[in-house]
């Protein structure tokens, strides 16, 4: 299924450091999923202000699609939402874009399955209600999946 950049709103900038970059000069497959992760840790702290202390997330799966390369002096942004809710579980969506002077510029999508944590009970715990709500407000209960 193709992504829509109209159905995001929560987008932000990643940096691109010469750490990340392979011997080819493109990005390097691994630090995807690091950008990913900032995207979604920014989200969280944003939009759903969800509460780490105690009750988190890990992540339970991952999934990337390369579409095209990304280098060093590409500038480049994440849009990522909410797709799925269940009861300990959600699914986020990610989409790497290169900002060109065309328009944005598809270069990888990712999802990533997440469980509500709680880190002192090393177990998975249902998805805590005000960050469950505040998902489905801000990216729009038509466009999530809720499985619970």
């Amino acid at each position: 299924m193709a992504e829509k950049l109209t159905d995001y709103k929560y987008k932000t900038p990643i940096a691109i450091r010469f750490s990340d970059i392979d011997a080819v000069g493109h990005v390097n497959n691994a630090v995807y999923l690091t950008y990913f992760e900032e995207a979604r840790i920014k989200y969280w702290r944003d939009i759903v202000q969800w509460d780490m202390s105690e009750k988190g997330v890990i992540v339970g799966r991952s999934e990337v699609n390369y579409l095209k390369p990304i280098l060093l002096h590409d500038e480049v942004e994440c849009y990522i939402r909410t797709t799925r809710i269940g009861n300990s579980s959600f699914d986020v969506m990610h989409i790497l874009v290169k900002i060109t002077p065309n328009g944005h510029e598809i270069c990888t999508t990712g999802k990533t399955v997440c469980v509500s944590y709680d880190y002192k009970a090393n177990k998975s715990i249902p998805i805590p209600a005000i960050e469950r709500q505040k998902m489905i407000e801000y990216d729009e209960p038509g466009l999530i999946l809720n499985t619970n």
